[in-house]
């Protein structure tokens, strides 16, 4: 069983950035770097890290939004999508970059991390962890429906990290015509891609507004393998 979940700091230029933890019951193994969506590190982030742990991957979650003055939404809201576009819309893409990279070395040097690091992300952090991937070295790298990938295409020569791609094809913001691009360019010996019947965007998310069911449990099975084979837990 997973240990509870901690807030701990990772180290910037500008300062001391929020992260949440969560370690394995054994105590230490792989690490994994878990990115948020649009709506920060809400409940459905926590509960995807404490799933992890689970596991036994060692888990950093960073608050990407942290040098905002809110740094998650409010869920009980009905307009919890336009809370997290208007949030995700004041965010400086290449300082979030250098934050979620200051928070993958965080990681590599927390005593509980044995081996390799994966780096993984759902929506805006799927975008910012295949970003990541072409800027860092992780050994893994795990994207749900990212987002920002189709601007950053240019960098998919650089990712060398073994990669899951997961798409819905009812995705509003990702078009089909646009997931294809995505495949041919993330193509090759490491990547695998899976596209989800009916499911849209944000899928894996449990709020009604964006759930299917069917989907996120495929994907999360999918997944889960995807790690076993590629970032193996001692």
């Amino acid at each position: 069983m997973a240990s509870d979940r901690t807030v701990v700091t990772a180290p910037t230029p500008d300062g001391p950035m929020p992260a949440h933890l969560w370690l394995p019951g054994s105590g230490t193994g792989p690490g994994i770097l878990l990115l948020q969506e649009i709506f920060g590190v809400s409940e459905y982030i926590r509960s995807r890290g404490a799933d992890l742990a689970d596991l036994g991957y060692v888990v950093l979650a960073p608050e990407i939004y942290w040098r905002l003055e809110s740094s998650t939404v409010d869920e009980s809201r009905d307009d919890v999508l336009e809370q997290g576009l208007e949030l995700m819309g004041r965010v400086d893409w290449p300082t979030a970059v250098a934050d979620a990279v200051a928070a993958l070395g965080a990681l590599e040097e927390r005593p509980e991390v044995t081996g390799a690091t994966a780096v993984m992300g759902f929506c805006f952090g799927g975008g910012l962890a295949f970003n990541v991937a072409a800027v860092a070295d992780v050994k893994v790298l795990v994207s749900y429906y990212g987002s920002a990938i189709p601007s950053l295409l240019p960098l998919a020569g650089q990712v060398d990290a073994a990669s899951l791609h997961i798409f819905g094809t009812d995705d509003a913001y990702i078009p089909p015509e646009t997931v294809e691009e995505i495949r041919q360019a993330v193509d090759g010996p490491g990547t695998e891609f899976h596209l989800h019947e009916g499911a849209g965007h944000a899928f894996d998310n449990p709020h009604p507004v964006f759930h299917h069911a069917a989907a996120s449990a495929a994907a999360w099975e999918q997944t889960t393998d995807f790690l076993a084979r590629r970032l193996p837990v001692r």
